[in-house]
């Protein structure tokens, strides 16, 4: 029992570095999934948990520890509030749209009522008409009953053709921020490159049509380095300028997207070997040396990264072709004598 307890008090230093090194990983991975989940409020809560990482890297006091937990509790709080609040928003232009529709509708109803009174009207008129036996009189009765009538068609034309243009000029308006609300649901809130959602929903779409395609998946090396060393500013600064490298290299069809991190992912319609194809110009384009502040003249970092390429198979699903370029990723990154390409 001594001897127990002598090396429980040995290794409770390691003990403690190793679960604060699982927390700082917990907070970053949640982090990340906040981003992917909802990007417009993501970006500030992985800002705050990042903070809250690099305070629990000095020396550790439990007042530190404490505080610490109450403000993540926080920042996932402040988090949820605004995800709410922005899948409100969205939920609410939908209904804005489909009030417009039915104040439209009901619009139309009453006008199609009125409408259809005075066509009762005229209908009554020709049968009186019909029983004349002048036919003066019966020629300019019909007379006045084609003009009125020619009157009310004219004027429920004219009606129609504003209600209709209200109805577009609403929907148009409507359409428009329902577009760009979802543009930024789509799109990674940092790079603009398609998010994580996105580029899974374009692989899904390909496999459930049957039509070939490949995926790229590229890491980054080292760039955690790069956050440690020159703070997560500076390798965001990185990672915008990689994702528009990164992006001109493909076509404008390709599915050019953020995985997650350091990350990024590359659907296109084609073989592997067309994909491959694509291999060395990322090397020798998108991969080279980054600037890490704004100023001209500034810190610069060389990024270069592992590249993996798999195409869907016969009964692939979502998760088996991108587990498959993620291996090829990882061997790429093992293979010895790699050449530079960042130079």
């Amino acid at each position: 029992m001594i001897s127990i307890k002598r090396l429980i008090e040995s290794k409770a230093e390691e003990n403690l570095q190793a679960l604060v090194r699982a927390y700082r990983e917990a907070l970053g991975a949640i982090g990340e999934v906040g981003a992917r989940t909802c990007p417009p409020a993501g970006a500030a809560l992985r800002e705050g948990l990042d903070n809250l990482q690099q305070r629990l890297a000095g020396e550790l006091t439990p007042t530190l520890v404490e505080s610490t937990g109450a403000e993540v509790e926080e920042e996932i709080g402040r988090w949820g509030d605004s995800a709410a609040e922005r899948f409100s928003q969205q939920t609410g232009e939908v209904k804005e749209i489909m009030l417009v529709l039915a104040r439209t509708a009901e619009a139309l109803g009453r006008r199609d009522h009125e409408y259809s009174s005075q066509f009762q009207e005229f209908t009554e008129r020709l049968r009186t008409i019909a029983s004349l036996e002048d036919m003066n009189r019966m020629r300019a009765s019909l007379l006045e009953s084609a003009v009125a009538l020619k009157g009310c068609v004219e004027k429920m034309a004219a009606e129609n053709r504003e209600t209709v243009a209200r109805l577009s000029h609403e929907v148009n308006k409507y359409q428009v921020r329902l577009d760009a609300a979802e543009r930024q649901a789509a799109s990674d809130p940092l790079t603009g490159l398609e998010n994580r959602r996105k580029v899974e929903r374009s692989i899904e779409r390909r496999i459930e049509s049957g039509q070939g395609f490949s995926v790229i998946l590229i890491d980054l090396n080292g760039f955690k380095q790069i956050n440690d060393c020159h703070g997560h500013l500076a390798g965001d600064r990185v990672l915008k300028q990689f994702a528009e490298e990164l992006k001109a290299v493909f076509r404008v069809v390709d599915v050019v997207g953020r995985w997650g991190g350091d990350e990024f992912i590359v659907v296109l319609d084609g073989t592997a070997a067309e994909a491959e194809s694509y291999l060395e110009r990322i090397r020798k384009w998108a991969f080279g040396i980054y600037a890490l502040d704004a100023k001209k003249g500034g810190r610069r970092a060389r990024v270069k990264g592992a590249i993996g390429v798999a195409a869907c198979q016969p009964g692939d699903t979502l998760a088996t072709v991108v587990e498959r370029a993620d291996a090829a990723m990882y061997e790429d990154k093992r293979a010895p004598g790699k050449p530079d390409y960042s130079a």
